[in-house]
């Protein structure tokens, strides 16, 4: 079972429908860097509709006839949307077949050029996102005002219920990989990965029960904004309460390992006794030898823009950083369900 998740605005102030056609959840992957136009690794920027990014990789290792290791791709991309990103196929010494010609269902090969390095996860700088929001009930001023208070204070960056699976569960795939049960590689990774998202989203929930998700408390490690690089404790001053209010800093959780915790007083009482409810995964995590890192509590929503198409038809526009979900900024403005069958 997931961990309850408490709003930090007050709850959303309107309900509405996601995701009623594929168009309405639009994902441009936003690389950071640019392919050096020769190498080993075919390099092919992909538009993908209703797909799942795995099987699109294993589409592109069929098509090009190399082993689904050799090809590469930054992130997983919803199913459910018009995504576009960046895959690396493995291709030394080969011509490139023609991707132009390239017969998948739901792709398409918009640009194709070569790197001397495979994409890895995480490679990518971030997301820009285009979500429309159908059938919306609740008042357009409410909108208007939490939008401006997601613009000023940013939301909780929690990890969004795609890293836990079907009825969250990869959380029970990892208590039984803790348990002892051998899996596959992947299966396993997904494991890891939701393990770690439970205790974080523990943490953080605790934070925003206690409405200091966005402040600052004795022991604190801090995150820059727009990057991984962390620092802290430190004595809180005036120039650390600026940067904290303009969103340039972010306070941190623990993304659960071996190893001790960077956070120290206030905060580390808090984190322990959060993880104390999930000891299991807890110790699971330390055992198979992940380190102690840190990932910001908060989540700024980069360029937040809207427009209404009607009274009850709103068009979402941002850009987040790589690891953070776009449903995460969504669920403090909207009571939405998805339409996707």
């Amino acid at each position: 079972m997931t961990v309850a998740l408490p709003y930090a605005h007050g709850g959303p102030p309107i309900s509405g429908v996601l995701r009623a056609e594929p168009a309405d959840f639009r994902v441009d992957e936003i690389l950071g860097f640019e392919p050096s136009g020769e190498g080993e690794h075919a390099f092919l920027l992909i538009e993908k509709t209703d797909a799942n990014t795995e099987w699109v990789a294993r589409q592109l290792a069929a098509a090009a006839g190399v082993v689904p290791m050799a090809v590469g791709y930054a992130g997983l991309k919803d199913r459910h949307a018009i995504t576009r990103q960046t895959f690396s196929v493995q291709m030394p010494g080969r011509a490139a077949p023609d991707w132009s010609a390239l017969a998948i269902a739901g792709v398409s090969v918009l640009a194709a050029t070569r790197h001397n390095r495979k994409i890895k996860r995480g490679a990518h700088r971030g997301n820009r996102f285009r979500i429309r929001l159908r059938r919306v009930r609740g008042s357009i001023q409410e909108v208007e005002t939490r939008l401006a208070t997601i613009r000023e204070r940013g939301v909780p960056n929690y990890f969004g219920e795609q890293r836990f699976g079907r009825d969250g569960q990869n959380v029970a795939l990892a208590e039984a990989l803790f348990a002892g049960r051998r899996m596959p590689r992947p299966q396993r990774g997904f494991a890891l990965s939701a393990a770690r998202a439970q205790l974080f989203n523990a943490v953080l929930a605790a934070r925003v029960a206690n409405v200091n998700w966005d402040q600052a408390l004795d022991g604190e490690v801090w995150m820059l904004g727009g990057s991984n690089a962390i620092f802290g404790p430190e004595a809180w001053s005036e120039a650390l309460a600026t940067r904290l209010t303009a969103l340039d800093i972010h306070p941190t959780g623990p993304l659960w390992g071996k190893g001790e915790l960077r956070c120290t007083a206030a905060v580390r009482e808090l984190e322990l006794a959060a993880i104390a409810a999930h000891a299991t995964l807890a110790r699971g995590l330390e055992r198979v030898g992940l380190e102690q890192e840190r990932r910001a509590l908060r989540l700024r929503a980069n360029d937040l823009n809207h427009v209404w198409e009607s009274d009850d038809s709103i068009v979402l526009d941002f850009h987040l950083a790589s690891g953070a979900f776009a449903t995460t900024v969504l669920r403090e403005l909207c009571d939405w369900h998805a339409d996707t069958a």
